[in-house]
């Protein structure tokens, strides 16, 4: 099964969705794939006992109301030829063709190991969030929210929202470190006062700063987190710990495409042009910055695609703003010196493939990890590992092979077999 598209948008989360929206606009075919079922992303995932946030709801509805033609639940795994994708929906195998592409791939959660990190209730911050708002009952349980990023306290005020007691949110920053980007903020009135609800959300929850988790502790799951402020440590009594350390971007398509990266960040120009010819990219993977640049440089690709150039650039003019903002967030979150000493001798590292911490130390490279200890081969391909032993050693991937996602071998074979000369998109 093949389609073809004159856009074709990768990632249906903010940015993905503006860029369709835009690209619409060019009165030519444009789809949008996405893996997940429904388009919103992770930020706009939505929470079954609550609507959804006005900026979601503004933004499907113009979707809705354009010609897009959206492929949800389809997973992106190959790249085999200029113009050319191989999917996976439901099992079957497809070619996606396109002439221009605009990959918003978003971000994921950076996990880093300590001991008692793989006990049952100790997940991702963002990933107790996405499973309260899909029917968790999490009314009356006591949570942890620890690690670092404005995601934790976003976090822990939607958790209190749906009845959670938050018993303390720990964040690894300084105040001395985050202070410059709280002051950042100061210029945009409407991300202060959603700051500010956030915290009027868990006032009774105890805020740390210099603070991280260094174990959990538990018989069959989580029974408390052991914290610390590099001065001494407590225990604190939970039911469930939220841990994320801040966002990195999903930057495997990108990088199989031929997209040059810069400083672990797809590099674009000022309409979100890549280095590979009419290929675009937006959001998260040119640097992390919430919502708004991702919306805007989702337009700004559209509608670089729809041939709305001179729209495109006047856009590109805010982007500097949102450029310094995601600069400004990058350092106050910085990860402290002091996490890479948190996993002991027998604290799993790779959880797929059961590689602890032990078995690494004489590995030199994130190649020679893979070879001798299948570090990074299990079913996340390394997406939480890679970005663990990369804090940890300062290794880096040595290239990103297809299928950049886990596929059905029959997928495998059926894309082997396909036509994979881009007639469409030459």
């Amino acid at each position: 099964m093949s389609f073809s598209y004159d856009t074709l948008v990768v990632g249906s989360g903010p940015s993905g969705i503006a860029a369709a929206i835009a690209a619409a606009r060019g009165k030519k075919a444009v789809g949008l794939v996405d893996d997940n079922p429904a388009p919103g992303g992770q930020i706009w995932r939505r929470d079954l006992s609550r609507p959804r946030h006005p900026d979601a709801e503004k933004q499907l509805a113009q979707l809705n109301f354009t010609s897009v033609d959206r492929l949800q639940g389809c997973r992106v795994f190959d790249h085999p030829a200029n113009g050319v994708l191989h999917a996976e929906c439901d099992g079957v195998a497809i070619t996606l063709r396109y002439k221009k592409l605009i990959l918003a791939t978003g971000a994921r959660e950076r996990f880093l190991p300590f001991p008692g990190w793989t006990l049952p209730n100790v997940m991702g911050a963002g990933a107790l969030d996405a499973l309260v708002r899909g029917g968790l009952p999490i009314a009356g349980k006591t949570v942890v929210v620890a690690g670092t990023g404005p995601l934790l306290l976003a976090v822990a005020a939607h958790l209190a929202e749906h009845g959670a007691r938050i018993a303390a949110v720990c964040e690894q920053a300084t105040k001395g470190q985050i202070l410059p980007f709280l002051t950042a903020l100061l210029g945009e009135p409407a991300k202060v006062k959603q700051v500010l609800g956030y915290r009027v959300k868990i006032r009774g929850a105890n805020f740390h700063t210099g603070c991280w988790p260094v174990a959990a502790r538990g018989g069959g799951q989580i029974e408390a987190v052991i914290v610390s402020n590099g001065r001494r440590q407590w225990e604190i009594a939970c039911d469930y710990l939220a841990c994320g350390f801040h966002l990195i971007p999903n930057v495997e398509l990108p990088v199989l495409v031929g997209c040059r990266l810069q400083d672990g960040f797809v590099a674009v120009d000022d309409l979100q042009r890549t280095s590979v010819e009419n290929v675009f990219c937006a959001g998260e993977p040119t640097g992390i910055g919430g919502v708004d640049k991702a919306l805007i440089e989702g337009e700004i690709a559209g509608l670089a695609c729809a041939g709305a150039l001179d729209e495109a650039r006047h856009l590109a003019r805010h982007m500097k703003s949102r450029r310094r903002f995601a600069r400004a967030m990058q350092k106050a979150f910085a990860l402290r010196t002091e996490l890479k000493a948190l996993a002991s001798e027998d604290t799993i590292i790779c959880r797929c493939e059961d590689v602890p911490f032990g078995r690494l130390h004489s590995c030199t490279s994130w190649r020679e990890a893979k070879l001798h200890t299948r570090c990074g081969m299990g079913p996340c391909q390394g997406r939480i590992c890679g970005a663990a032993t990369a804090f940890l050693f300062g290794w880096g991937a040595d290239s990103v092979r297809p299928p950049v996602f886990p596929a059905l071998l029959s997928s495998l074979v059926s894309a082997s077999q396909s036509d994979d000369i881009p007639t469409e998109a030459q």
